[in-house]
Parts: C-alpha cells; structure tokens; sequence
C-alpha cells in the first residue's frame, strides 16, 4: 500500500480518534500530522502491511500521550497568569539593551553556561536536547541555564548602572588574531 492511499484510507478515523483525546481540532491535527510522519519515516519496518492500521492508532495514542506528559512538565501559561513568576527586572535595564549589547555579555560568560543559554534561547532546544548535544545530565543543563541567566543579567545590570545616564552602551570591539 503507498503512502497516499494508506493516508485517505485512514486519516478521516485517525483525526476523530484524535479529536477525541485532544479535545482540540489543532491538536487532533498535529496528532495525526505525526502519526502520519512517523509512517513515512518508520512504517518501512512493519512486517505486515494488513497491520498498518493499529499500528498507526497505537503510534497516534502513544504521540498523544508523549504531548501530554510534554504538556505537564512544560505547562502553557497565558503571559498574565504567569506574571508574579517573572523575575523583577529594572526598567532601566530592560530599555537600555539592545541584541549585540546582550550578545556581547554572552560572550563574555564561561562557555559551561554560554553554550547551554545560547541553545536554549537563541537556537530553541529543549533542556533535553541540550543535554544530549552537550553530553550533560538535564539537572547541570537546568542548572547551568538558571545559574547563566544569573551572571549574564548581573553583568548586564553593573552595565547599565555604570552607563547610568547615558543611552549608550559602552562597546569594546574584541581584537582579532588573523
């Protein structure tokens, strides 16, 4: 069975299945989105095709319970429901930086906490993904991401009170060895 039959075969009874446990049609959709993804990159090794149909309602099942327990341990908070968990940051400080004045202080961080705080923000990985790109414990990388985030906002709160009345950010372009 090819790939596109195999899809309009099932997808209308994978995406009630799924709206089912979602509860949600974007949900249901992505849910059945991977299923289908999942199938195009493993469905190769099911012995028996007469099978392709459980196996594509355990694997939309398994994906729906992987979202959720994804979903318990990074819960979603609406910005204004989250607002006594957000640190308390000077207003000066928050107006005063801009991206290369905050990238520069980056750079000027340890490398045990610049590579953690540069994946996890700049380049989107998840605190497990880090820890396998770094060959880290996820407990170091929580660690190193909450003791980073402390060292780079002191480093950039001593900058804006040494510049304090002034807009401009100091800049010491680094040398370069040819």
């Amino acid at each position: 069975m090819d790939f596109e039959s195999l899809v309009n075969e099932h997808y209308q009874a994978l995406y009630r299945f799924a709206f089912s446990l979602a509860q949600s049609e974007a949900d249901a959709a992505d849910l059945t989105q991977q299923t289908f993804l999942r199938w195009a990159t493993r469905g190769f090794q099911l012995r028996e095709r007469g099978k392709a149909k459980t196996w594509l309602f355990t694997t939309l099942y398994r994906e729906f319970l992987s979202s959720r327990r994804r979903g318990q341990r990074f819960p979603h908070l609406e910005l204004g429901d989250a607002e006594n968990e957000l640190p308390v940051v000077d207003a000066r400080t928050t107006h005063s930086h801009d991206g290369g004045a905050v990238l520069e202080a980056l750079g000027q961080l340890d490398e045990g906490f610049r590579a953690p705080l540069t994946l996890f923000y700049l380049q989107q990985h998840s605190y497990q993904e880090i820890a396998a790109i770094l060959g880290l414990p996820i407990g170091t990388v929580m660690s190193r991401l909450s003791r980073g985030k402390a060292q780079l906002r002191a480093l950039l709160t001593s900058r804006s009170e040494a510049t304090a009345g002034s807009n401009v950010i100091p800049f010491t372009p680094r040398q370069r060895h040819g």
